[in-house]
């Protein structure tokens, strides 16, 4: 019996000594939440759009992700409307933004997004492609659209 005591307590004592793995958990699958989140982000965004060019570009300030100022970033003239293709909306693990070698902090999603430059209320151009949105401390984040 005292060997099955002193046996858990050294298991114990070594699991106690072990190196703590630091790093955010990041969930196997999208929540409904989740998806609830990158929509209210491109409909705050289009909203801000609506209500011209500096609103949304005070918004693009706001939800830029906070390890990726816009330093050097030149926003395209007029506004953008971003209409994301909800069913495409997956994690993406492994991205890394252009010209970095880290993964951003928080969960990494991304979704197919039809872009539309408007300017003086009329489109001059429509674009479809991916944008990347990080969820992080309960906010979604993204990166700004650089003319450059």
């Amino acid at each position: 019996m005292t060997r099955v005591v002193a046996a858990v307590l050294c298991v114990l004592a070594l699991a106690a000594c072990g190196a703590r793995v630091t790093g955010t958990a990041r969930p196997l699958q999208l929540t409904d939440a989740d998806r609830e989140q990158v929509g209210g982000y491109f409909t705050a965004l289009n909203e801000a759009g609506a209500q011209g060019v500096a609103k949304q570009r005070e918004l693009l300030a706001d939800t830029q992700h906070p390890d990726y100022p816009q330093d050097g970033c030149e926003l395209p003239r007029g506004t953008i409307r971003v209409e994301p293709t909800m069913s495409t909306l997956r994690l993406d693990p492994n991205w890394t933004p252009p010209g970095d070698d880290e993964h951003p902090r928080g969960v990494v999603l991304v979704v197919a997004v039809t872009l539309t430059v408007v300017q003086d209320g009329t489109e001059i151009g429509t674009q479809i492609g991916s944008q990347h949105i990080v969820l992080l401390n309960g906010k979604a984040y993204g990166f700004a659209p650089c003319a450059n």
